[in-house]
């Protein structure tokens, strides 16, 4: 089959085409022939060496997908040959950047008509993210502030989506007008444009936004000095939801930022969940129906062919798309 591969790592030029082996379903483990998949920035940090579970080169990336069932191991029920379905998996194994993959069964979802399989191949990782974060950890109702960052990225623009549909008001922040407008468009009922209100003056905003009283809720998609700032907009009670440190850099705490406020401060990583039980096949199958229902929109920026891994890379490396990024691998 034709994969992408990490034959070392570093830039985007270390992703090289290439024939590998067909993989082969074992007891409880699904194969699936792999339309599309998605780029996240796990793969570039898994392809830069700088990610805490990524093995060593060669290494197959990518954790997301979407395709059909070509085969299923012993013991698997509930999938069968031919369905469309989405798929997620770990870093420490064999990736997404080719043909076929195999996947525990547990890490599966069939997929309800509606849902068009390039869009699919988004929803495992930034979708779930965002969904996890917001219903599960941060438990937001419509009677919530939801602060977004980075509201343009994968994980931002359907967390603007997600918190809007919950009835919370909505204040999205980017890094220009194109973005910040972008973001209404999706459901954002106040912006901030990082261009006109950088750093501090962010945190004025956020509190002049909300009244002076603070957010109830700031899902942080940045990390490093950007985690200091959620701290000093969250109000009194509020939830702090920390997903990502993009920033690479580190976040310098002060204690008083946060606990004179009874305020809670949230962690998510989508691996470590998975490691300890979590099952998303629940969130995933809701996720999709809202998808088929038109309640979301999934917003694909960019589709490349799966030889192409490289310039996808590159595209996510600029830090300026609006959605998300896909490998286009076979035709649906």
């Amino acid at each position: 089959m034709r994969a992408v591969r990490i034959e070392e790592f570093g830039g985007p030029e270390v992703l090289v085409p290439v024939e590998v082996p067909d993989p082969v379903a074992g007891p409880g483990q699904v194969l699936v022939r792999v339309v599309a998949a998605g780029v996240n920035r796990v793969d570039a940090l898994v392809r830069a060496g700088v990610y805490h579970r990524a093995g060593r080169p060669p290494l197959i990336p990518g954790v997301e997908a979407a395709g059909t069932v070509a085969a299923v191991g012993e013991g698997v029920t509930g999938i069968a040959v031919g369905q469309r379905v989405m798929a997620l998996d770990g870093v420490d194994s064999p990736g997404f950047y080719a043909e076929l993959a195999v996947v525990p069964a547990e890490r599966v979802t069939v997929l309800p008509d509606g849902v068009e399989l390039t869009e699919a191949a988004t929803l495992p990782v930034a979708w779930l993210s965002a969904w996890y974060c917001l219903r599960r950890l941060a438990r937001v109702t419509k009677d919530d502030t939801v602060v977004v960052k980075a509201a343009a990225s994968g994980v931002g623009s359907a967390a603007v989506q997600i918190a809007a549909d919950a009835g919370a008001h909505v204040i999205a922040i980017a890094g220009s007008p194109e973005k910040t407008a972008w973001a209404a468009e999706f459901g954002a009922g106040s912006i901030i444009d990082t261009s006109v209100h950088p750093d501090d003056a962010e945190v004025d905003e956020v509190l002049r936004l909300t009244g002076g009283r603070g957010a109830d809720v700031v899902l942080d998609t940045v990390g490093g000095r950007a985690f200091g700032r959620s701290l000093r907009e969250i109000g009194h009670g509020g939830r702090v939801v920390a997903l990502a440190n993009v920033a690479l850099e580190p976040s310098t705490v002060d204690t008083r930022d946060f606990y004179p406020k009874n305020a809670s401060v949230l962690g998510f990583q989508l691996t470590n969940l998975q490691i300890h039980g979590y099952d998303p096949r629940a969130d995933l199958r809701e996720l999709a129906e809202g998808v088929a229902a038109g309640t979301y929109r999934v917003p694909v920026e960019t589709v490349f062919p799966l030889v192409r891994a490289r310039a996808a890379h590159e595209r996510l490396e600029q830090r300026d798309n609006r959605g998300k990024i896909v490998l286009k691998v076979a035709e649906s």
